[in-house]
């Protein structure tokens, strides 16, 4: 999902704020307002002059106004910073403008110590991200650096009752609200490796619920699209209401529908005695080997 652009910053009452949404267990999970992490009016938003049209936070530039050495050069705006648990919104008062990146198109963010833009005697800690912009799923796999933008946060400088600076603070917020949006494919690989997907063989096209020749135990799909039956010989799917059409009360299996029962031979099931088993017999049919018959033990 690409970032989407705004022209109204959002209200602080349409978010609830991180404290509140803590200390309070929520009356539901649905329909919630966004969680505020990080909210600072006055921070400063630094990327390069050659990538200031993807980000319409910051004042337009006509083309041929930036040459090749300024290109690289930073420009700076002061922004309204919202970070919440549904996306990263940056608004700027002096342009009317601003956008919403999802989380997902964060694709690096590090705390970064840079020359203060205003002093460059000093130095500020900012944040830095790189961000993809553009659709993933649009993007052509040959151009490796399609929409890839570099933009550096400075947040007001504050200390919080715990003692963390400002800059701590920001990157917890950008870090924790990532972690509840993970990548797709990222998903899509746990689920695999986990085993949820259906590791079962079904082979289109065949007519019937007939076992593939050649293929021990590989059952064939049905012609609509179905999935072979739990046992050989059975219509479908097992379940509470047909449970009984193929186990009988103590649970041994009756076979499909009403049909004929297959027997076990004679004295299967029953349990024998020791005397059976000890006796002249044997086990099996098999005589007992008698202390004569034994080989001696030899030192």
């Amino acid at each position: 999902m690409p970032p989407s652009t705004i022209h109204a910053a959002p209200p602080l009452d349409s978010f609830t704020p991180l404290a509140d949404h803590q200390a309070q267990t929520p009356t539901s999970f649905f329909g919630a307002k966004p969680v505020l992490h990080y909210h600072a009016a006055a921070t400063r938003a630094l990327a390069a002059r050659s990538q200031l049209s993807k980000l319409p936070i910051f004042a337009p530039v006509a083309e041929g106004q930036v040459d090749e050495e300024e290109a690289g050069a930073n420009s700076v705006e002061v922004v309204e910073a919202f970070v919440n648990s549904e996306n990263l919104t940056f608004f700027n008062p002096a342009t009317s403008s601003g956008v919403s990146i999802p989380y997902q198109a964060i694709s690096l963010h590090a705390i970064q110590t840079l020359d203060d833009p205003s002093n460059s005697t000093q130095q500020v800690q900012g944040l830095y991200m790189q961000l993809e912009l553009s659709d993933p799923y649009a993007v052509n796999e040959d151009d490796e650096d399609a929409d890839i933008v570099e933009l550096t946060l400075i947040p007001p400088p504050s200390t919080t009752e715990g003692g963390k600076s400002s800059i701590q603070v920001l990157f917890e917020a950008v870090s924790n609200c990532s972690n509840l949006h993970p990548d797709p494919s990222f998903e899509e690989d746990e689920e695999m490796a986990d085993g949820g997907a259906d590791s079962r063989i079904v082979f289109e096209g065949s007519v019937g619920y007939e076992g593939i020749s050649g293929l021990p135990g590989v059952q064939a799909g049905a012609a609509n699209g179905g999935l072979p039956p739990p046992f050989p010989g059975s219509g479908g799917w097992i379940t509470a209401e047909n449970v009984s059409e193929y186990f009988d009360e103590d649970g041994n299996w009756i076979g499909e529908g009403n049909g004929p029962t297959e027997t076990l031979g004679e004295g299967a099931g029953r349990i024998r005695t020791r005397d059976e088993v000890d006796g002249s017999n044997g086990v099996n049919g098999q005589g007992v080997e008698s202390d004569e018959n034994k080989r001696p033990r030899t030192e």
